[in-house]
């Protein structure tokens, strides 16, 4: 079987990924963890029901870094490297949307603490549960986030997670606090924590000087996001007409079309994103989901199209509060793209969000979740 260290030795042997120290130190400890997994013996075995109980689950990992240093791609190393039956991988937003779910479900049968039955759903079909960037930004998440996550581990999950944040900073500054703290210290317990914040940069490394919104829409610049897309998420040449799309959880119990969707980067069509009915809701389910959006498409506005460009408005919102990578084709730069007519006094604030959006510092930036 191949190791997660092996494959990462293997690209840096290739020239695919510069020599980093902390990169390999993260990869020898993914594959320590690998090798525990694979070798714990699956449930209802003879080894398991000689020992009369539950084997002790490995410790977790926990790599937290800034943008571009490797987590998913280490992550997709493990992931891909790990050979038991009962994994999964998830984005942590869209975990948190099922667990409150079930829990609302759970609490309809007035059974008493919902907790418990979820935790045990959970574990019924996971051993290993990998989540892709970790962050905690609001109340509901963090109330219920010690109390869950002791109820996984007691039934013996393994977490390896990734994140833009510090175990200490997870949550920071956030409404009762204080009741949030119990989870910290259960994580700085329960996984190893990893530091990722290696000298390169890789995300603006691969996107190298290019500009990253583009004038005019057309070919060239169609092109341009292509080749941009296939160099962000590393995706095989040979594979480049069968891009997986996805559907997202958007509140409310609906779920948005993702045409194009690979390791944390989305491509949409203006027409798509911001032509048909939606709202906050859409545009803040891309934002937590997706560390950067390639926008295609994007026309003049104006008041014959006030109600697109309330919805572009919206969405530059969204994915400027959680510092998403905006990639885009339009008719026009963004001080002209809403020309003239009513409607572009209150777009004067959406023109500064989407110049600042190109700036280097703001590219360096670690995505908000």
């Amino acid at each position: 079987m191949t190791s997660t260290l092996d494959r990462y030795n293997s690209l840096v042997a290739h020239g695919e990924l510069r020599p980093d120290a902390e990169q390999a130190a993260a990869a020898k400890a993914l594959a320590g963890l690998q090798a525990a997994l694979e070798a714990s013996p699956p449930r209802g075995s003879i080894l398991w029901r000689a020992l009369g109980k539950r084997p002790e689950s490995p410790r977790g990992i926990y790599l937290w870094g800034g943008v571009g240093r490797g987590k998913s791609m280490l992550m997709d190393l493990f992931y891909g490297c790990l050979r038991i039956g009962r994994k999964r991988r998830v984005h942590f937003h869209e975990f948190m949307l099922d667990v409150h779910a079930a829990l609302a479900e759970e609490r309809r049968k007035e059974e008493g603490d919902p907790i418990a039955p979820v935790a045990r759903a959970i574990a019924e079909d996971v051993r290993c549960l990998a989540f892709d960037e970790m962050v905690v930004n609001n109340s509901a998440d963090a109330m219920i986030l010690s109390r869950l996550f002791k109820a996984l581990w007691d039934q013996g999950l393994t977490i390896v997670a990734t994140s833009n944040r510090a175990p200490d900073d997870l949550y920071k500054d956030g409404l009762n606090r204080e009741h949030f703290l119990p989870f910290i210290a259960a994580l700085k317990e329960r996984c190893a924590v990893l530091p990722l914040n290696g000298p390169v940069d890789y995300r603006l490394d691969r996107l190298g000087s290019m500009e990253t919104w583009l004038v005019p829409n057309g070919p060239e610049a169609t092109a341009a996001l292509s080749a941009a897309f296939f160099r962000l998420t590393d995706y095989p040449p040979e594979d480049r007409a069968h891009v997986p799309s996805e559907d997202i959880p958007v509140q409310g119990g609906r779920t948005l079309h993702v045409p194009k969707s690979l390791k944390g980067v989305a491509v949409f069509s203006f027409k798509r994103l911001c032509g048909e009915a939606r709202g906050a809701a859409d545009y803040l389910a891309i934002a937590r989901r997706y560390h950067t959006v390639i926008l295609v498409g994007i026309p003049r506005l104006g008041p014959e199209n006030r109600n697109e460009a309330a919805r572009f408005v919206t969405l530059i919102d969204a994915l400027y509060e959680h510092k998403v990578k905006l990639l885009a084709a339009a008719d026009a730069e963004p001080g002209a793209l809403y020309a003239a007519g009513d409607g572009r006094f209150e777009f004067d604030r959406t023109v500064s969000r989407l110049m600042e959006m190109r700036s280097d510092a703001y590219l360096a930036e670690g995505h908000g979740g």
